[in-house]
């Protein structure tokens, strides 16, 4: 592409001087024609740098517009947790009205555990993490952690905005993804009920189904690769700033989600309205 640029560069150059020498040709011509024929050369020694000049401004303008355009957000990627649907554990356990040392230990060493995050990568089995859970916690707890576990899909709850802000985004022609940290138990409990907002989604990436979790970065990369996008024309949406980070690292715009209000307006500042 270099040596042809150069190659068009030389013969433009060429093509001015001969035009430029015409003049001078016919200024020495005879015959009936000899004074047309040099008003028409000494025309063409201004109108052709003039049209070239012409025709060069409009090239950049148009690679402008191009690399413009190609910088432009045109997918906008969505984790699910605290950003489309609520995720509030913390009432959920409440509401078992266990002992506050009880409450306190199983949250700790369930919700607030990596045995917890890691449960999201679904390396394991789901009976496989819940041993990890019991082992844990005091046997005496054993039972009530079990009740804990079968019904946490209660944590989930759709977003009120989820569905309507998606559409919108949708029908505005952006492209539409999830990557999200999410496990397969709570999958199987919450994607049919508490995700309307999927159907407008051009691709899904939940953790447990490609054994990766953010922010390590072969989970952006699965990402990018699989739906062919291209991080600098893409946005994240995220509430963890690890996240965030790691997205940023590959090149992809992100902003850390705190309310949709905030989330809207740090989308517009990317174009994004």
């Amino acid at each position: 592409m270099k040596n042809f640029k150069k190659i068009a560069a030389i013969l433009g150059v060429i093509v001015l001087l001969a035009v430029c020498c015409l003049p001078m040709i016919f200024a020495f011509g005879s015959g009936e024609n000899a004074q047309g024929n040099f008003k028409a050369a000494v025309g063409c020694v201004i109108l052709v740098p003039v049209l070239a000049y012409v025709f060069f401004m409009v090239y950049k303008l148009l690679k402008k517009d191009e690399k413009e355009a190609d910088g432009k957000v045109k997918n906008i990627i969505f984790d699910v947790g605290k950003v489309l649907v609520s995720y509030d554990w913390e009432g959920y356990l409440e509401s078992f009205h266990f002992p506050a040392e009880e409450e306190k230990l199983i949250g700790e060493k369930v919700f607030k555990s990596q045995i917890w995050n890691e449960r999201d990568r679904g390396a394991l089995t789901e009976e496989e993490y819940r041993k990890q859970f019991a082992q844990a916690l005091p046997p005496e707890y054993a039972d009530d952690l079990e009740k804990v576990i079968i019904e946490s899909g209660r944590t989930i709850e759709a977003k009120d905005y989820a569905e309507t802000w998606t559409s919108y985004l949708k029908s505005q022609g952006y492209h539409l993804y999830i990557l999200s940290n999410y496990s397969e138990y709570m999958l199987e409990q919450t994607r049919s009920t508490q995700m309307p907002f999927l159907k407008n989604m051009d691709g899904v990436i939940f953790s447990c189904e490609v054994k990766q979790i953010k922010p390590d970065a072969d989970i952006y990369e699965t990402l990018l690769s699989r739906f062919g996008l291209k991080p600098e024309e893409s946005v994240f949406l995220d509430d963890r700033p690890e996240n965030c980070e790691a997205a940023r690292a590959l090149g992809i715009h992100a902003i850390q989600f705190h309310d949709l209000k905030q989330a809207a307006k740090e989308l517009e500042k990317l174009g994004v309205k």
